[in-house]
């Protein structure tokens, strides 16, 4: 067994600052030498780019009812794996995103599950004394629970914070840890599916003034002490399978939304990752027997992603000469013929999916997916089941699909069941749903297999001369 220490940093709901003081802690901890593995807890794919950004880690999504057994337990391992410190950045509050009575989802479902005390940013603005009531419901409603701490975020003076500390500490008898002091220039700028990413922040000095910040108000010995020490699985090695074939994976700030087991499951089923950009390459990787067109952001980027008519003609004709593609949600948009932005500007995209898809002003879809698939394909045998998630704003023309006779090969329920839906399109060997899916260890062997098929259909050149067909 080996040895680690954690903690998880939760909000009392939703804006309240939880990932401002998660980034200003991990990047404060970092510039203190600390190594630091960064971890998110949820289907997130914006805030573990930016932890990385801090930490210089990969960010590892944690889910309890994504990733149910003992797959969390092993994933948080390897994430922590020559850490000094595990922080795990919880979803939304503490308590949400289980449903009903059911805890999984929940930020204090995982903390119980990988055994964290729990840091509960509170938003101070507007409260004093009140705060302690707040902190006093969430530290005493699951006894299972330990509020190690409290960060008090968007403190106004030093007045304001000689009234909220002693309230908290006497009557809720929860420590206060620091404080973050209500300033502008610390807000994160944020967009239609959440914060600006990674690729669009770059390394920002405003993440440099986020950690200046948190220095200044919130004891760091005292966040360290309140880690607790783990006991994790000790872990095998990590063995890939001899490479069986090579997977272009879409990696630029149009198409970022990538968890990284999905790669590592796929490397231990033989399959290699071959980065390239939609966004600035013109060709697709020589070699490469099929596709991954993950989510993001194509919307934000569409008229850059238009103007590359190589690359897309590139895409369209692998397509075509049926290398397998597996699209997700932004993937799916840019396979489209047409995608209208929220401006209502028309951008030409690859065209392999006859219809076109468009910004809507609201929502479309947020939450937990179950998914079965209806018949047998790139992720594995009909009736198979996995489970993912589902948020975009962005509608295709389904009706249009079904009229060019496209198949659906899923469906797709909420979370818990209940009435499904037919999606999943598939085009001869293209794939394309708007769920981001937690790729288990079946459905990579079966994805590596079809990839391996099409090695073999190109040949002893893996690939090569299917791709330089089509350049």
């Amino acid at each position: 067994m080996t040895v680690a220490r954690g903690l998880l940093i939760a909000g009392t709901g939703s804006g309240v600052g939880k990932t401002t003081v998660a980034l200003g802690i991990m990047g404060a901890l970092a510039a203190r030498g600390v190594r630091v593995a960064p971890f998110k807890a949820g289907p997130d794919f914006i805030d573990p780019g930016l932890h990385r950004l801090v930490t210089d880690r990969d960010s590892r999504n944690l889910d309890t009812w994504m990733t149910p057994g003992r797959a969390l337990e092993a994933s948080f391992a390897r994430g922590c794996a020559g850490a000094d410190l595990a922080i795990v950045e919880g979803v939304m509050g503490l308590f949400d995103g289980g449903r009903g009575r059911a805890e999984a989802g929940s930020s204090a479902h995982l903390a119980k599950r990988l055994g964290l005390p729990v840091l509960l940013v509170v938003d101070a603005g507007g409260m004093a004394a009140s705060a302690a009531a707040v902190v006093h419901g969430f530290a005493t409603l699951d006894p299972r629970l330990r509020i190690a701490g409290v960060i008090l975020n968007r403190v106004a003076s030093g007045n304001h914070l000689d009234h909220l500390v002693p309230a908290i500490e006497r009557r809720a008898r929860v420590p206060v840890l620091g404080h973050v002091t209500r300033d502008a220039e610390i807000a994160l700028p944020s967009r239609h599916l959440g914060l600006v990413t990674a690729q669009d922040l770059g390394p920002a000095p405003m993440l440099a003034r986020i950690a200046e910040r948190v220095a200044e108000g919130v004891d760091l010995d005292r966040v360290m002490a309140a880690a607790a020490h783990l006991r994790l699985p000790k872990l095998a090695p990590a063995r890939h399978a001899p490479v069986r074939a090579r997977l272009g994976v879409a990696r630029d700030a149009a198409f970022c939304f990538v968890y990284p087991e999905t790669l590592e499951r796929l490397a231990a089923a033989g399959v290699e990752a071959v980065p390239f950009s939609p966004l600035t390459d013109k060709d697709l990787p020589v070699g490469v027997d099929g596709l991954y067109l993950p989510g993001g952001y194509p919307e934000v980027h569409a008229k850059s992603l238009s103007a590359n008519a190589p690359m897309r003609r590139a895409v369209a004709a692998a397509a075509r000469a049926g290398t397998p593609v597996y699209a997700e949600c932004g993937g799916l948009m840019y396979l489209t013929e047409t995608l209208t932005d929220t401006d209502g500007g028309e951008h030409a995209m690859c065209g392999v999916l006859p219809a076109a898809c468009r910004m809507l002003p609201r929502r479309a879809a947020l939450g937990y997916r179950e998914v079965t698939l209806a018949a047998p394909g790139l992720m594995g045998r009909a009736g198979m089941r996995l489970r993912g998630h589902e948020f975009h704003y962005s509608e295709v023309d389904a009706a249009a699909l079904d009229q060019a006779g496209v198949a659906r090969t899923f469906r797709i329920a909420r979370r818990g069941g209940g009435e499904s839906r037919a999606e999943g399109w598939r085009m001869g060997e293209t794939l394309a749903t708007y769920a981001h899916l937690a790729l288990t260890p079946g459905a990579a062997r079966a994805w590596a297999a079809a990839l391996a098929r099409s090695a073999g259909r190109a040949g002893s050149t893996g690939g090569r001369e299917r791709a330089e067909s089509v350049s």
